[in-house]
């Protein structure tokens, strides 16, 4: 009856990173230059991707997905965080819903072109006679359209539960994003069908995943030791490191926000997290797949 007889809340404001009034210029000046260095350096590796034909193998073509997608990653997040070191950032339900359906999107389709990536290298390493038979340019365009499909049929379903939930009792969210935790914490409605569906799909998908990444990589890291090449080893261990490193980076934040056990520093921790994923990664992308790639590298010559 409470919440019936509530007004129920359309608008939001984000608190964003900080509230130190002598920061905010400063941090607005980083992630802008951040922000526009990620635009580039991800369109600039879409670019060569396209333009340059010894570059149209699956293993770019994912490169290049994993580019678009980091663009639509930063982009849902940096502009409002940008905002939100000027002014007071005020965001709609409907804005904060499309916010978070692109977010969620992006981060599940990242996560499947990551795994299909690794399952590529692992081919390419463990089975180079049978490359061509088997990442074949049929299969590497189901695996780009299931990680698109995927990240589509994902955010539609917790937006879909999400649209139970009422807000009345605060329209402080306690990040720079819209993300769904925050969402939770101020809905006066019981948010626990959402939190186990959150568990439920996130957790499934973050755990195939993963072990796809792992069990691809270990495979791979046997392959490699059993060979007697210095130099095929070096390259093995250069662009599978690369990759690893990558997904270490991504994952680690990704599961600390969803899995770690709340505690009273909770919000500052998930938002430190959270930047790291949604901002930070998107930059590190193309310099970690480019700088130590010769193909990429000759290209751009």
């Amino acid at each position: 009856m409470e919440t019936e007889n509530a007004t129920l809340l359309t608008e939001f404001v984000l608190t964003g990173l900080t509230y130190q009034l002598e920061w905010q210029i400063p941090l607005f000046l980083v992630f802008l230059v951040v922000y526009f260095i990620t635009i580039v350096g991800n369109l600039l590796l879409i670019a060569l991707i396209c333009n340059d034909p010894h570059l149209h193998i699956p293993m770019y073509l994912f490169l290049g997905s994993l580019a678009f997608v980091d663009i639509g990653l930063s982009s849902t997040v940096a502009p409002k965080m940008l905002v939100s070191f000027l002014a007071k950032s005020k965001i709609s339900l409907s804005e904060c819903m499309i916010q978070l359906f692109s977010f969620v999107f992006s981060a599940t389709t990242e996560c499947f072109l990551l795994a299909a990536m690794a399952y590529d290298r692992y081919v390419a390493i463990c089975k180079p006679l049978l490359y061509p038979g088997i990442m074949t340019n049929r299969l590497c365009i189901r695996l780009l359209v299931s990680s698109f499909v995927g990240g589509l049929i994902h955010s539609t379903i917790h937006i879909g539960v999400l649209f139970r939930l009422t807000f009345c009792n605060s329209n402080i969210i306690h990040h720079f994003y819209c993300d769904i935790m925050p969402l939770f914490k101020i809905s006066c409605t019981d948010p626990s069908i959402n939190v186990l569906m959150v568990f439920i799909f996130s957790g499934s998908i973050q755990v195939f995943t993963i072990l796809t990444v792992l069990v691809s990589y270990t495979l791979v890291l046997f392959t490699i030791l059993k060979r007697k090449s210095v130099q095929g080893i070096r390259k093995a261990f250069s662009t599978c490191g690369a990759h690893l490193l990558s997904v270490s980076l991504y994952y680690g934040p990704l599961l600390f926000v969803y899995v770690h056990p709340e505690s009273a520093l909770g919000d500052d921790q998930d938002m430190m997290d959270s930047l790291f994923y949604t901002v930070i990664i998107p930059l590190l992308n193309p310099v970690i797949y480019s700088l130590r790639n010769e193909k990429v590298i000759n290209s751009l010559a």
